[in-house]
């Protein structure tokens, strides 16, 4: 009895086995809506300004009239009246301050700051940015930067004309936007692609219980804010970020003639081919029987392009030699896929 129930639900086990994994290859390429989509209006905005360096031990800036200018500003503001000719600047050096500002900013926030020479001083050690106002597309202050630099390592040694102040500057004013009673938001995939932007709308859209969400085309899928989410505009959006989709891409191959490193997308496929290269010879598709010799490699029809470069590293191929035949592979029309040489 018990072995008749056993052989009646083994197809059924069988089946919830390869739902199963099923599932999981599905999820295994599955990627949360926030990593592969922005919000529109949730981005960081870039500042700049024009500052000077000061307390430089004789590493500054030679004589030069635009830091001499400067300095000559920044006195009289404070009450000092001088001229250019009774400065000396080589303590003194222009800088141009950069950073960024991000979503959501609130004023009394701190943020990074880098600091860039713009004169000829040889060293920025040991200095401190004079209060500095940033300025951003608008040409509206949104902080002011002030502290002392720390000059840092660089891959190729110590760079010390650049240098970075942690936390050294204010944000001034408040930026952003009412989300919570939005009617509308639009998301933006950082790759666009037909395929992936159906996938989300169509995700949210379960998700949501309605049509909801709606692909405008391969990068822009706009959501409308369902009734029992009125008012909770960061609710929803905090539910719909973390849904997960397979993101679809074009198939790619991408090589690196410097390194000879080569990165294969997923669904790259080739097309029955005969490669002859030197000595060697490959064959994709074909009579397996004629694969005969030492520099001789037979691949099946369903062969990718990773078999391909597995079978020529076997065969002693050269990262120059494996590029131009992925090259030449591609322009007989075999390769169905985008090639990129970097």
């Amino acid at each position: 009895m018990k072995s008749t129930v056993l052989r009646a639900a083994l197809p059924f086990i069988a089946l919830q086995v390869i739902i199963l994994v099923v599932a999981f290859a599905l999820n295994a390429f599955a990627a949360r809506i926030k990593d592969i989509a922005n919000i529109r209006g949730v981005r960081s905005n870039q500042l700049v300004g024009y500052g000077i360096v000061v307390g430089l031990a004789g590493t500054g800036d030679s004589k030069s009239s635009f830091t001499d200018a400067s300095i000559s500003r920044m006195l009289n503001r404070l009450g000092m009246k001088l001229s250019d000719k009774d400065l000396a600047t080589k303590n003194v050096a222009a800088v141009i301050v950069t950073s960024s500002l991000p979503p959501f900013a609130r004023a009394g926030n701190q943020i990074d700051v880098t600091v860039n020479s713009i004169g000829d001083a040889s060293s920025l050690k040991g200095g401190t940015l004079i209060q500095t106002p940033l300025r951003a597309a608008d040409q509206q202050t949104y902080a002011v930067a002030q502290g002392p630099v720390l000059v840092g390592s660089s891959p190729g040694g110590v760079h010390e004309t650049v240098a970075r102040i942690p936390e050294g500057a204010m944000i001034e004013r408040d930026l952003g936007a009412d989300f919570a009673n939005r009617n509308m938001f639009r998301l933006t995939l950082h790759n666009p692609d037909f395929t992936t932007a159906a996938r989300v709308s169509k995700t949210i859209n379960m998700e949501l219980g309605g049509q909801y969400a709606s692909a405008l085309d391969a990068g822009t899928i706009d959501l409308i804010t369902p009734p029992s989410y009125e008012g909770k505009g960061v609710d929803l959006l905090a539910t719909v970020e973390s849904l997960d989709v397979a993101p679809d891409m074009r198939a790619e191959v991408i090589v690196d003639e410097k390194t000879g490193t080569v990165v294969i997308g997923n669904g790259v496929q080739i097309s029955p081919v005969a490669i002859a290269h030197g000595d060697l010879s490959i064959r994709v598709g074909g009579d397996k029987k004629q694969g005969d010799g030492d520099k001789v490699f037979m691949l099946d029809q369903s062969a990718n392009v990773g078999d391909i470069v597995k079978a020529m590293n076997r065969l002693g191929v050269s990262p120059k030699d494996l590029i131009t035949i992925l090259e030449s592979i591609k322009a007989a029309g075999a390769l169905q896929a985008d090639l990129k040489v970097l």
